[in-house]
């Protein structure tokens, strides 16, 4: 408390080659600090390359479960793919399934070790974990990625709180929206954060981007900037160079280009600076 230390993300990284330029411009020449690796996107190969060239860059695992290809070849986790080989759509009935079919968790079990085990091979240090479409507020997400992230390493994860207050300075006209997805989510975000806890396992105090994910726009980041209470937050992008429609993005209707240059604007470095805000890693959190 009485400090303002902010870890600045990218996720989807892998996922396509325009994310991962954008990932290693936003490194080089802006305040980007970290990334979550996408270990089955098609540019995972492409993504551990310009990491292992970027020393500044702290990369984590993005455990994808909804909206993407697996690890494991299709055969192996049949419950948990559609007839093209990808992870079916629709997160509530994933859920379900995840709850209360033991032949669907023996295959998650699987399928989350198994990008665990991708992300060991690339000789990376683990940074943090989180997942595609926060996928771990799913308590049976969670347990797995605990029990099993403690055998490679795991040490922080993502907390995907977005306080209201923040919320409601960013974005004031969306109030109703926002109070009531967040008395959805309280005691999903409780839980979580009790079972980290109990865990040791670390994680940030609050999430900035939920409700402007694919617009972080640079007006966008000033102003949540301005509102970054005293304590350890998270500021997450979806940056890419290009957002042509060949290219497999995961928001197509969102910003990317623009969340690139939010990254690298000369306003965004003055206002860490200004603020007194303290750039910190998932790693360095004590």
């Amino acid at each position: 408390m009485g400090r303002r230390r902010l870890i600045v993300t990218a996720d989807d990284f892998g996922l396509a080659v325009p994310v991962n330029e954008a990932v290693e411009i936003a490194n080089r020449e802006g305040v980007l600090g970290g990334a979550s690796l996408m270990v089955s996107g098609a540019a995972a190969g492409d993504a551990v390359a310009r990491a292992r060239r970027l020393p500044r860059l702290r990369v984590g695992l993005h455990v994808a479960l909804v909206d993407a290809r697996p690890m494991l070849h299709p055969r192996r986790v049949p419950d948990l793919v559609d007839a093209h080989g990808r992870f079916r759509d629709g997160m509530f009935g994933a859920g379900v399934r995840f709850f209360f079919l033991p032949r669907v968790r023996r295959q998650l079990a699987a399928e989350i070790r198994a990008q665990f085990e991708a992300f060991r091979e690339t000789g990376l240090a683990l940074d943090h974990v989180n997942t595609h479409k926060h996928m771990h507020l799913h308590p049976t997400v969670l347990g797995l990625i605990l029990r099993i992230g403690r055998e490679y390493g795991l040490r922080a994860v993502r907390l995907p709180h977005e306080p209201l207050r923040g919320a409601r300075c960013v974005r004031p006209g969306r109030w109703a929206a926002q109070a009531g997805w967040a008395l959805f989510l309280a005691p999903w975000m409780a839980l979580l954060r009790r079972r980290l806890r109990r865990a040791g396992v670390r994680s940030n105090r609050f999430l900035f981007g939920l409700d402007t994910s694919g617009a972080m726009t640079e007006e966008t980041v000033l102003r949540i900037l301005h509102c970054l209470p005293e304590d350890v937050c998270e500021l997450y992008f979806h940056p890419a160079t290009d957002t042509a429609a060949d290219v497999a993005l995961p928001m197509p209707a969102a910003r990317h280009a623009a969340e690139l240059q939010s990254l690298i604007s000369p306003r965004v470095r003055a206002a860490f600076e200004s603020a007194g805000i303290e750039r910190v890693s998932f790693s360095e959190l004590v």
